[in-house]
């Protein structure tokens, strides 16, 4: 008698391999049998017309503050994912000592859209080294397993002082040994890798001020990564600004900068985007990797499946309504009373008056109404130019104010209005995307999860590029064994999680059941969860019928369950014997 068996399912198993019917046992966290099971179990789940597939694991995560007042962390866990890594980019929360808890926190609420009065009302920072924040994360349990990088940010701030906050401050020879030590004690302690950021994008909150280790030169980058050599430990994860430059000898040196890192022996992956101002620099940059990979050098993307782009709820700061004062009072109103308000035909006159003044006399930059778009349920994440806010406009003899205050006005309270993708379109599809996402170098990350709370909803990246790309795409569709592989033990490979993300007896009964008819995303809703009342996007999922992390359900029919087996996943993790 097994624990659990799920039965009369096809099997999507994670290995890219073609899909295939079976029966999947599970006893205890692991998976015992696949194929025709005829021992009953304890509980049994029917999958017919379902497909079972590994837990989704997700490489690009910045939840290294919520998961220590939130276990669940539902924008991820409600999309199948069951393994995480945070600390991308450099920026975390430790190693910090006692008087950097205010310079932390700014950074964080700049870098990431984490709400400093959030985190400041409920991190009481029980750490101060990495290796001691890796004990208070392993104390608890989660809806899913995590990892976290040594951040570079945060271990140039401990080393240097004030000093390592500044882009320009070079640091001294024993300064980089010390940063060194730092990564390496993180590593021993059971660190997933070693991430910087290297992107003008990343900036403090009180005063703007770029990331220190955006200048970081060759011999400080090098020096820390080293760590990962000399401990045979772990994986080197960086943004830079190639994808946005217009400089080719900067492009240039940083890919140099790349290649000079995979000679370390250890995976070394860089973010990857298309923007509009540079849309074929990713041609240039998968190019260059392909070069380095042939090479020797273990080098990978990280891509997004649909485009970057920003969800504006009715009272999103960034609403261009939101610059009426007669729009603003409706919205500090209670959300029960908005809709009725908004419906009188005189507040919509004077707030399309007061928007247009406002853009007339230039007070703040225009609003490109081509590039907004009214945010459906299901989104359309491929929305075309006839669909925008301007072009409705025009067919309507009406100003995009007014479609604007219309689109607004209809939707649900709380809801996303409008959607404005600001990368991976540049052509007005997803061909770019599609180029990206089945490179041989692709790693399928960039949702951000924990992170741009009020700005972006992209945590459900692994269940719309399931959905979209097997079955909605308009584009040439992509198999779904593909894309379940890039999800998973291409990710776990990556890692050195050897013990997760395919289903085959031995490895973690970390699963998803899922229906590939129905499987897709919802319309973003922005909840007001967070301590101190701070907001954050989600964005439900259908197609969902379990999730189970180390052999028990974490979701059933879209519902959150109570288990909690999720835990702190210390380094690489040996394959099944």
């Amino acid at each position: 008698m097994h624990e659990i068996v799920i039965r009369n399912g096809v099997v999507i198993d994670g290995t890219g391999g073609a899909p295939r019917p079976a029966d999947v046992a599970i006893d205890g966290d692991r998976i015992t049998e696949v194929g025709e099971v005829t021992s009953g179990g304890r509980r049994e789940i029917d999958a017919e017309g379902l497909a079972i597939a590994p837990g989704w694991i997700d490489i690009h995560t910045h939840l290294d503050a919520q998961l220590l007042w939130d276990d669940a962390m539902v924008q991820s866990s409600a999309h199948g994912v069951t393994s995480v890594v945070m600390g991308n980019c450099g920026v975390g929360i430790a190693p910090v000592r006692p008087a950097d808890h205010g310079w932390i926190l700014d950074l964080l609420d700049g870098v990431e859209d984490i709400s400093a009065a959030a985190l400041g009302a409920t991190l009481d920072f029980q750490w101060e080294t990495f290796e001691e924040y890796l004990d208070v994360v392993d104390q608890g349990r989660y809806a899913f397993d995590l990892g976290a990088h040594v951040p570079h940010s945060a271990v140039r701030r401990f080393v240097m002082g004030e000093r390592g906050g500044d882009q320009d401050a070079v640091p001294t020879g024993d300064e980089i040994a010390g940063m060194a030590a730092q990564v390496e004690r993180g590593l021993r302690a059971g660190a997933v890798g070693f991430s910087t950021s290297r992107t003008i994008n990343h900036r403090s909150r009180s005063n703007g001020v770029v990331i220190g280790t955006m200048s970081a030169a060759p011999d400080e980058l090098i020096g820390l990564a080293s760590a990962c050599r000399d401990t045979g430990l772990g994986v080197v994860q960086l943004i830079s600004d190639v994808y946005q430059s217009d400089d080719p000898e900067y492009v240039a040196a940083e890919l140099d900068l790349v290649e000079a890192l995979t000679r370390l022996g250890r995976p070394v992956s860089m973010s990857l985007l298309q923007l509009n101002s540079e849309p074929e620099r990713y041609h240039e940059v998968l190019d260059r990797l392909d070069r380095v990979h042939a090479g020797g050098g273990n080098v990978w993307a990280q891509v997004a499946p649909r485009p970057i782009g920003g969800a504006l709820a009715a009272d999103a700061s960034r609403n261009p309504l939101m610059r009426s004062a007669s729009y603003r009072d409706v919205m500090a109103d209670a959300p029960a009373r908005r809709a009725g308000r908004l419906a009188d035909a005189d507040l919509r006159a004077r707030v399309v008056r007061e928007v247009q003044a406002s853009i007339d006399a230039g007070k703040t930059p225009a609003p490109d109404f081509d590039s907004l778009f009214p945010m459906s349920d299901p989104p359309n994440y491929s929305p075309t130019v006839d669909d925008s806010v301007g072009a409705l406009a025009r067919a309507a003899g009406a100003s995009p104010v007014e479609v604007l205050y219309h689109v607004a006005a209809a939707a649900p309270v709380d809801d996303a209005v409008v959607y404005t993708p600001f990368a991976n379109f540049a052509s007005g599809d997803l061909s770019a995307v599609r180029r990206m996402l089945t490179s041989p170098r692709a790693l399928f990350g960039l949702s951000d999860s924990g992170a741009h709370c009020t700005t972006i909803c992209d945590a459900s990246f692994p269940t719309f590029a399931l959905g979209y790309w097997s079955r909605d795409t308009d584009l040439a569709s992509i198999p779904a064994e593909y894309v379940v592989h890039c999800q998973t033990q291409r990710q776990a490979a990556y890692l050195g999680w050897n013990d997760r993300g395919v289903v085959a007896p031995g490895y973690l009964a970390d699963l998803n059941v899922i229906d590939l008819a129905t499987v897709g995303v919802r319309r973003p809703r922005l909840v007001r969860d967070l301590p101190e009342g701070g907001g954050r996007y989600l964005q439900k999922a259908d197609g969902y019928r379990a999730t189970l992390k180390r052999g028990e359900v974490v979701f059933e029919n879209g519902e959150l369950t109570d288990s909690r087996p999720g835990r702190l996943v210390r380094g690489r993790q040996p394959a099944p014997v």
